[in-house]
């Protein structure tokens, strides 16, 4: 049986090479009858100069790329171009040349140029990018007053001044009694999201990029109210780290919102105001930290001091919070009318007040606010200086504990701990001192004068000495914002 069966596997190898051999010599066969020639004609692939891998466009200016194309015949050949901006927004052009007017943001976008040619069909693509960038992308804008009118300017980084910008622009003038200026940003997703011009009785924003109004947005202050008010008397506003604003409009505490994307045409604008009976003094002060932000303002009516958290919108606790002492002063009944509040790194509290004896009153206090909720008098004291505190007194308050006062033409550093006032060194040639605001770094005072920022050195050792300054403003300034 053994034998039958290698005899059997014996066959069936046989027969396998056999059917094997078969196929080989067919294909031999095959092969050596086709005759036909198999040399490709590929199509000539059109040769690209003068396009490079980045471009650089500013914002509102035109945007040119002409490259040349060698080895087809140019009749036959299509340039498609497209900007990647988003979906359904792509910039989309067809020509020998790509001429647009840059309007996008100042940020990097990819780009391809497809070379079609339409002689055969073939398409051929070209990748490089775009760098927007803006004349406005660093500098310094500046607020202020020339007789009478609100005027916007904005200072290169050069020095030299593009003055009275909005009313060249905008071909209108801004609203009258400005009090701030804002480049609000996001510091947490580091988007830059607009600067607002505040007045007394309204404000107008800018798109950073281009300082136009923008449409997608409310460009007035009374538009970013989702319930406008009738009438609008801003106390005082200041911006948040989350870039928007919070503040005192109409006696009440109101704050933008931030319960959605910083790029949404919502983000910032002002619901409610925190609800409560109270009429706020226009001065107030934050204190901001990761785990917690508070304000403290002043019931101009009971004269008292109130607390108001923020838990994702301001919310009015009044004087809920208690008090460690009454025999320095009593918060609850300060019998005090509020000329300025101060507040030192996040803890030494100062509030100027006047009496109805008219002296000014100096009461320094702390604060906790994000529980417990208590707040220490620490002193009430007559303000050495009297003659130095009045409605245009302009102050400005740095974490190393001073604070500096500017009233009529000079400057001082005024330190609480011992009750020092030192001029400080720059003179300012009898010119009324109308702006006092500290950089960033709290190394730089920037002080205005009719025509004219100055900037001096309060770095640790300095005493204002003049590091430069900026002439050619239109009148008085009122607030300065640096774009870096």
């Amino acid at each position: 049986m053994k034998t039958v069966m290698r005899l059997f596997k014996y066959k069936n190898m046989n027969i396998r090479k056999l059917i094997l051999l078969i196929v080989g010599v067919v294909s031999l066969a095959a092969c050596h009858k086709d005759l036909g020639n198999y040399d490709i004609d590929m199509p000539i692939e059109p040769k690209l100069a003068n396009l490079d891998s980045v471009y650089t466009a500013s914002v509102g200016d035109s945007l040119i790329i002409k490259p040349k194309i060698e080895g087809v015949d140019a009749a036959n050949v299509e340039l498609q171009w497209k900007i990647s901006v988003m979906e359904g927004n792509d910039v989309l052009y067809t020509g020998p040349a790509l001429r647009i007017i840059f309007g996008l943001q100042a940020k990097r976008y990819a780009a391809r140029l497809t070379v079609f040619n339409k002689a055969n069909g073939m398409k051929y693509f070209h990748k490089f990018y775009i760098d927007g960038g803006t004349e406005f992308a660093s500098g310094t804008t500046v607020l202020s007053v020339e007789n009478g009118i609100t005027q916007f300017s904005f200072v290169k980084p050069d020095g030299s001044v593009q003055a009275r910008l909005y009313k060249a622009m905008q071909g209108k003038d801004l609203p009258p009694n400005p009090t701030n200026l804002f480049l609000l940003k996001n510091t947490f997703t580091n988007a830059l999201l607009g600067y607002w011009i505040i007045t007394k009785n309204g404000g107008i924003r800018l798109e950073p990029n281009t300082m136009q109004e923008d449409p997608k947005y409310p460009n007035t202050l009374k538009d970013n109210f989702f319930t406008q008010p009738d009438n609008l008397e801003v106390g005082s506003l200041i911006s948040h780290p989350q870039g928007v604003m919070m503040g005192v409009v109409n006696g009440k505490f109101y704050g933008g919102t931030t319960s959605t994307w910083d790029q949404a045409a919502t983000y910032g604008m002002f619901g409610l105001p925190a609800d409560g009976d109270y009429e706020l003094a226009p001065s107030f002060v934050m204190s901001f930290t990761q785990s917690a932000t508070y304000f403290i303002g002043f019931d101009r009516n009971r004269k008292q001091f109130v607390r108001i958290n923020l838990y994702g919108a301001p919310v009015y606790f009044g004087t809920q919070y208690s008090v460690t002492t009454t025999n320095v002063f009593d918060p609850l009944n300060v019998g005090l009318d509020l000329v300025h509040l101060e507040q030192l790194n996040n803890a030494d509290c100062f509030a100027y007040c006047k009496g109805t004896d008219g002296k000014i009153y100096e009461l320094k206090f702390n604060v906790q606010f994000n529980g417990p909720f208590t707040f220490t008098p620490q002193h009430k004291r007559l303000f050495v200086r009297q003659e130095l505190i009045n409605e245009n007194t302009k102050w400005s308050g740095a974490k190393n504990g001073v604070i500096y006062i500017a009233n009529g033409s000079k400057v001082y550093r005024y330190n609480p701990v011992n009750e020092e006032l030192r001029e400080l060194a720059t003179s300012f040639s009898g010119k009324s001192i109308t702006m006092l605001k500290l950089t960033d770094d709290e190394e730089t005072l920037m002080v205005g004068t009719e025509e004219t920022v100055s900037f001096l050195n309060i770095a640790t050792g300095m005493n204002g000495i003049l590091i430069k300054k900026i002439e050619g403003i239109p009148g008085a300034p009122v607030d300065i914002a640096i774009r870096k």
